[in-house]
């Protein structure tokens, strides 16, 4: 990754890290959770090979970018903001924008809240769910108990305790290969991480440098700014009222692994299907992979040529 550039640049009043190479259109890729610009080193690469200034953030909370400790600085419209203010700090009008997981919420609300600087959208594993306005997030989460990890998460300082006792690289690792058949539950009484194996080796798609190195960005931030994406769920209901019933009306391609855990569970797969999904967002490409949730790593090759098929298809590159 030596040939990749690196610097810190200041959008919407915070310091933010981006890894860059390339020149031409600007390409947006956002990371998820708990990882890094460093998870689409791949599409860094290839993006460039092919004319495109594929930029990769630290999103606010993680690694290099500031990390504020209040939930209340990751709200939907701290997220858009910091991202319209990268395009602009890059001299753009526009960015074509690929998200996985959490950087996939990011993606989605981006297009939703400014769709005119978005010229496609490539998202990952997540797919878009409108608010709905009978209860909050929260409210719909507790029928699942304690145990389930979104809910452990919104306390804080609940999480970041039961995660330092374990070494960062063993948090991450047991991220890493979650696989399980349904929802993310914890027995009761049992800390969500406590309920995550540890593997005993690394999947292919990854190496032990690149698990030192994540390990060693969060044993310096922490978890917090992480995790406090998760709680601000509640207060991104309340400011996307006025978002109610919109549509994603930037074209749009769905990627999504047919063994992700968040394909198995919630009603995800018939969700994606369905006709109400593709009506929120009107002309949606939707394409189901061999694969588990990190899949731009996992199958870096196939992700990769699925992104620049789309994007190539509007720039003529």
């Amino acid at each position: 990754m030596a040939d990749i550039t690196h610097r810190r640049v200041r959008t919407n009043g915070i310091w933010m890290h981006i890894a860059e190479k390339g020149d031409g259109p600007l390409v947006l890729l956002i990371h998820g959770f708990p990882e890094l610009w460093s998870s689409w080193k791949h599409q860094i690469h290839r993006l460039a090979e092919r004319g495109y200034h594929a930029v990769a953030p630290d999103m606010r909370g993680y690694g290099d970018s500031d990390c504020p400790t209040d939930p209340a600085s990751y709200t939907i419209l701290h997220w858009v903001g910091d991202f319209v203010g990268l395009i602009d700090v890059l001299g753009q009008d526009q960015a074509y924008v690929v998200g996985h997981d959490w950087g996939a919420e990011v993606a989605w609300h981006l297009c939703l809240l400014r769709p005119d600087r978005v010229k496609a959208l490539v998202n990952l594993g997540v797919p878009y769910r409108p608010r709905t306005p009978q209860f909050k997030p929260s409210e719909y989460m507790a029928k699942f108990g304690d145990g389930l990890y979104i809910t452990q998460f919104q306390e804080p300082g609940r999480a970041e305790k039961s995660f330092a006792k374990h070494d960062c690289p063993t948090v991450l690792k047991k991220f890493l290969l979650v696989n399980a058949p349904d929802m993310l539950v914890a027995p009761p009484g049992v800390e969500f991480i406590e309920s995550l194996e540890t593997p005993d080796s690394l999947p292919s798609w990854t190496t032990e440098e690149e698990l030192q190195y994540r390990a060693e960005k969060f044993q310096r931030s922490g978890f917090t700014g992480a995790l406090n994406y998760y709680r601000a769920m509640d207060r991104n209901w309340e400011l996307l009222g006025p978002w109610q019933g919109a549509r994603i009306s930037v074209p749009t391609k769905f990627i999504v692994g047919d063994k992700d855990i968040g394909f198995q569970s919630a009603g995800t797969k018939s969700y994606i299907e369905s006709e109400f999904f593709k009506g929120l967002v009107p002309g949606i490409q939707v394409l189901v992979i061999d694969g588990h949730h990190f899949i731009q790593q996992e199958r870096a090759e196939l992700v990769t040529a699925e992104i620049l098929s789309f994007f190539g298809e509007r720039s003529g590159n």
